[in-house]
C-alpha cells in the first residue's frame, strides 16, 4: 500500500518545475513587488545561461521610435518619471505603453539610491512587455555595474544595503521552500548562497556586515542578481547610426577586440565561467577594456560637459572602425545644463544625474525618429519657449546647454517640454 509520504513525492517529482516557478515569482514579488514569472518551468540542476543579446541592430524603418534614458542610480521615482515623459508606460499603470519603440538605457542603475533592485526588477518586466508588444528594451553595463560584481561598493547607500538584506532574507525563504521537494534538492537556485563570504570585512562598520555579505552573495560573478540581469546587459550597442555605451569607445578597443568579443566577454565574466572552478581573487576583475580610465565605461574623452574640450579627432577614429556609424551616445559624465552635442553633433551626452543621489536633475530623454530626426523631451521649464518651436530643414540653431543636437533636422520639435 502506498504511503502518504510517497504520494507527496510522487506530486512533488511531477511538478517541481511549477513548484520552482511559484517559489521564484513569490519571492520576486516579496522582494520588489513586481510578478516575474518564469515562462518555461523547468528545474535545472545548473544555472540556465541568459540568451546571448542582439548586440547591432540595423537602420529602423521611417518613423520607428528609439528612446534614450541616462544613468539612473537607484532612483526609482525618478526613472519612472523619465519613463512617463518618454511616453513609453502608461504613469498611470506602469505598463508598457510604447508599442513596437524601442528603450535603451545606458547603464548606471546600481549604486548612489536605495532603489537598485526595484529598479532591475521594473526594467526586465518593461522589457518581457515590450517584447509581446513588438518593442524592445535594451540596457547596458555602467561602470558602477562593473564596480558592484568586482565587489567594490563604494557608492552603496545604507538603503541600498538595506535592499540586498531583504533579497537575502527571502531568497533563503525561497530555498527552504525548495528544499520541501527533494527533486528540487540538485536544482542550484538551491545552493548556499553565502558559500566563501567572509562573517566580517576590515574597515567596515559591523552594522553593514549583513549587507555587504548580502551584496556580495547577489551580485558577485555566477550570484543570482549578476547572472539573471546584469548578463543581459550589452556593454557596447549598435543601433542603426548610433553607437550606444556608458562611457565612451575608442577605436583601438574596437580594433583589437571588435563589439561582439567585448559585450561577449563582459557577459561570460558576469556568468561566473572564469571563476567557478579558480579560487584566485584576481580571477573575479572584470575584463580589461571596461577597467582603467579609457575603458569603456569609465572614459571621459567624448562627454566633458565643455563640448571645446572634448576630443573630436579620437571620436571620428572611433566612429570610422564601425561601418555606418555617425555618432556616439554616451551617459556617465554628468551634464548640469542637460542633454547636450559636441564635436558637430557626432557626440551626445544624456547623462542629467537625475537620481538624488547624484544632483536631484530634472528628468530628460533622448528621442531618436527613424534614424536621423532628434530631438531632447525634457521636464525642464526653463526650456518651454524652446519647446514650442520649429525649426525647419536648413535652419540652425546653436545654444550652449540643452542644446539643438541636429541643425537643419527636418520633422518632430527638437525639444519639447512636457509636465
Amino acid at each position: 500500500m502506498e504511503t502518504e509520504t510517497e504520494t507527496e513525492s510522487d506530486v512533488c517529482a511531477a511538478a517541481s518545475g511549477l513548484l520552482s516557478t511559484f517559489v521564484d515569482a513569490f519571492v520576486d514579488f516579496s522582494v520588489s513587488g513586481v510578478f516575474l514569472p518564469n515562462p518555461n518551468p523547468k528545474p535545472s540542476p545548473s544555472p540556465s545561461p541568459s540568451p546571448i543579446p542582439q548586440h547591432r541592430f540595423p537602420s529602423p524603418f521611417e518613423g520607428h521610435r528609439l528612446v534614450a534614458i541616462g544613468d539612473l542610480h537607484g532612483d526609482l521615482p525618478k526613472a519612472l518619471q523619465s519613463l512617463a515623459l518618454s511616453g513609453l508606460v502608461d504613469p498611470s499603470s506602469g505598463r508598457w505603453a510604447g508599442g513596437s519603440s524601442t528603450l535603451v538605457q545606458v547603464g548606471d542603475v546600481l549604486d548612489r539610491g536605495d532603489r537598485e533592485l526595484c529598479l532591475l526588477y521594473s526594467l526586465e518586466k518593461l522589457r518581457r512587455e515590450a517584447a509581446a508588444a513588438g518593442g524592445s528594451v535594451l540596457t547596458l553595463n555602467g561602470n558602477h555595474e562593473i564596480m558592484n560584481v568586482e565587489g567594490d561598493f563604494r557608492f552603496v547607500t545604507r538603503g541600498g544595503l538595506e535592499e540586498f538584506k531583504n533579497w537575502a532574507y527571502w531568497y533563503q525563504v525561497g530555498i527552504s521552500m525548495k528544499l520541501l521537494c527533494k527533486e528540487l534538492k540538485k536544482d542550484d537556485t538551491t545552493r548556499d548562497i553565502f558559500y566563501g563570504i567572509p562573517e566580517s570585512f576590515p574597515g567596515v562598520k559591523e552594522e553593514f556586515y549583513e549587507g555587504f555579505r548580502a551584496r556580495i552573495a547577489a551580485l558577485r560573478p555566477d550570484g543570482p542578481i549578476t547572472t539573471r540581469f546584469l548578463s543581459r546587459n550589452l556593454t557596447v550597442l549598435v543601433h542603426g547610426e548610433s553607437v550606444f555605451v556608458h562611457g565612451g569607445l575608442l577605436g583601438e578597443l574596437v580594433s583589437t577586440y571588435g563589439l561582439e568579443r567585448m559585450n561577449e566577454e563582459v557577459r561570460e565574466w558576469m556568468m561566473g565561467k572564469q571563476v567557478r572552478n579558480d579560487d584566485s581573487k584576481s580571477r573575479f576583475l572584470a575584463p580589461g577594456f571596461v577597467r582603467g580610465r579609457d575603458s569603456l565605461v569609465w572614459l571621459r574623452k567624448f562627454s566633458e560637459e565643455n563640448a571645446d574640450k572634448c576630443d573630436c579627432s579620437a571620436l571620428e577614429h572611433a566612429l570610422a572602425t564601425i561601418p555606418g556609424a555617425k555618432r556616439m551616445i554616451m551617459g556617465h559624465t554628468i551634464q548640469t545644463s542637460g542633454i547636450n552635442e559636441a564635436c558637430g553633433n557626432k557626440a551626445i551626452r544624456i547623462d542629467v544625474g537625475m537620481s538624488k543621489g547624484c544632483i536631484d536633475g530634472l528628468p530628460e530623454v533622448l528621442e531618436i525618429i527613424g534614424d536621423s530626426k532628434i530631438r531632447v523631451l525634457t521636464s525642464n521649464p526653463l526650456y518651454q519657449d524652446m519647446g514650442h518651436r520649429n525649426y525647419g530643414k536648413g535652419e540652425k540653431k546653436k545654444k550652449s546647454g540643452l542644446g539643438i543636437l541636429l541643425p537643419g533636422a527636418e520633422g518632430p520639435n527638437q525639444v519639447e517640454v512636457r509636465a
